[in-house]
């Protein structure tokens, strides 16, 4: 059974000079396996190499997440504690809620149905955020980076 791999977009948008209170917002489409967790690494390891990163994983369009996902998801965590900083996941899919539940990691993320009250603003393009990038394993993997 083969299945229709759509690959990964991510789009970021971050913290403004004016309003450094505010998260960084990562809006996730597509699938986190295996052939899109080490790009999607990467782009995560950025946004959280500075101290306190707040961010904010917004992951309604994710429509597959493997064991690879999973272990992204707690590297980002990993390293958002170890810098003092705060990581939310959003999610209104019961199925994922279940699949943490089942692994025993549900009480390892805050998790909320919607996105905070927050305003995005793009990343700094210093940052090399804005930067479009196409990473695969395959003609049907793929990581976009907005």
């Amino acid at each position: 059974m083969s299945r229709n791999r759509t690959g990964l977009a991510v789009t970021t948008a971050g913290r403004s000079p004016d309003e450094p209170d505010q998260p960084t917002v990562v809006a996730l489409r597509g699938e986190i396996d295996l052939g899109t967790a080490t790009p999607l690494t990467m782009r995560l390891d950025a946004l959280t190499s500075d101290p306190s990163p707040d961010l904010v994983l917004d992951l309604r369009g994710v429509t597959f997440i493997d064991c690879a996902g999973l272990g992204v998801l707690c590297r980002v965590r990993n390293r958002v504690e170890a810098r003092a900083g705060r990581l939310r996941l959003v999610s209104d899919s019961a199925r994922f809620r279940g699949m943490l539940r089942l692994v025993d990691l549900d009480e390892a993320f805050e998790i909320a149905a919607g996105l905070p009250d927050v305003t995005s603003r793009p990343v700094d393009g210093d940052s090399g955020a804005d930067a479009p990038v196409h990473v695969g394993s395959g003609a049907d993997a793929r990581v976009a980076v907005r």
